[in-house]
């Protein structure tokens, strides 16, 4: 959806402000030019950067893209395992495989189990991703994959960073290309962005020494998309890093989708320090957060997305996103994840009802729509009036 590209009156303002660093209005006439900023521009942007004019601009460029659309879905998570073989010191969900009872590990059945709770009810997606279980390889989560789909069918199966798919490609001994194939055939259609953290290979040393590297992370999404998925991208900010790794990771990421046009959303993740290896290291505030979505915005030209993840955030700064250039929520959830609640999120039972978030979206004066996975509409949520049931389911 496209609306007047012309700047508001605020934005004008703005731009024609004397006091405005003239790099900072150099960049801010390319974004109105719809010309791509470069990573010099980007760190300015982070450095320079007023939260009002970052904001203005992203906004400026969201409702370009998508008008006042804020999009969400229906969907329910499985987290298989959290017992891990590897030891990311931000993560405070895994458990090391020598301490996996005090961890958890669902069984086939019992993760079909989980999938049959929603018989009936319209959810759209069911997102699998957790730790990388050294028993639970490939040909047990191709199992999982084929029974939900003999099972319902229509349910689209969004799974497994690229972390747990490099672990089962090599334990399976094939390549990234065979494992992709196998893994779609069986049932897997897109895959969610997680395990990029920063790409920057100083910054993995200090973070997640031992798992898939940047370019290896790159290198299983642009099979997937090579393959026919979709899949989501994502950066974890806010820790060690500096403002020009953010900038170098999400060039990355442009580059590929300039390669591939495979990637759907951009998900910046909030780095939370709750009983973890870092918790020394404080949390950016909610200014360098909004910050930090404006800029993905400006920067992350050739995504078409967008995406707040709620749970993380908070449901007031998640709608205090919308304005600066997010237009997309995720989804209902349904308290199924444990991931960023274990971390110390606002979140800790993440779950909404689809009244509940489109009222949400509502609130910040933007229309809900309800998507599919792949960003097909299915229902506009505007002027649809609720039951207190529908509160609750």
């Amino acid at each position: 959806m496209t609306t007047n590209s012309g700047p508001k009156p605020a934005l004008a303002a703005l731009l024609a402000a004397t006091t405005l660093d003239s790099r900072l209005k150099t960049i801010a006439d390319k974004v109105m030019a719809q010309e791509r900023i470069s990573q010099e521009d980007g760190i300015v942007l982070f450095e320079k950067g007023d939260v009002g004019l970052l904001g203005a601009l992203a906004n400026h460029v969201r409702e370009r893209m998508h008008g006042n659309k804020t999009y969400f879905n229906r969907n329910f998570h499985i987290e298989p395992t959290n017992v891990c073989v590897f030891t990311c010191r931000f993560c405070s969900y895994s458990k090391l495989y020598k301490n996996r009872e005090e961890g958890w590990e669902l069984s086939v059945d019992e993760m079909l189990d989980i999938v049959k709770k929603y018989d009936g009810q319209p959810v759209t997606e069911v997102h699998i991703v957790g730790g990388v279980h050294p028993k639970m390889q490939m040909e047990f989560f191709m199992d999982l994959m084929r029974k939900i789909k003999a099972h319902r069918p229509d349910l689209h199966i969004k799974g497994f960073t690229a972390v747990e798919l490099d672990y089962m490609f090599r334990k399976a001994k094939l390549s990234t290309e065979e494992g992709m194939c196998l893994m779609h055939e069986a049932g897997l259609q897109s895959m969610p962005g997680g395990g990029a953290e920063i790409f920057h290979p100083d910054i993995r040393a200090q973070i997640c020494h031992d798992k898939v590297d940047g370019d290896g992370w790159l290198a299983i999404h642009r099979a997937a998309h090579n393959t026919g998925m979709v899949t989501n991208a994502t950066m974890l900010y806010g820790h060690v890093e500096q403002y020009w790794h953010r900038v170098d990771h999400m060039e990355q990421l442009r580059r590929l989708q300039d390669e591939t046009h495979g990637f759907n959303t951009f998900i910046p993740l909030k780095f939370r320090n709750k009983d973890n290896e870092m918790a020394n290291v404080p949390e950016s505030s909610i200014v360098e957060d909004l910050k930090m979505y404006a800029i993905a915005r400006l920067y992350m030209d050739n995504f078409p997305h967008l995406k707040a993840y709620w749970p993380m955030l908070g449901r007031s700064t998640a709608q205090l996103t919308l304005s600066f250039g997010v237009n997309d929520l995720d989804g209902t959830i349904d308290d199924t994840t444990k991931i960023y609640s274990m971390a110390g999120a606002e979140e800790q039972k993440p779950s909404m009802s689809t009244a509940e978030l489109a009222i949400l979206i509502r609130q910040a004066g933007r229309a809900p729509i309800e998507r599919d996975t792949v960003y097909n509409e299915i229902r506009d949520f505007s002027n649809v009036e609720f039951t207190d049931d529908e509160f609750k389911n």
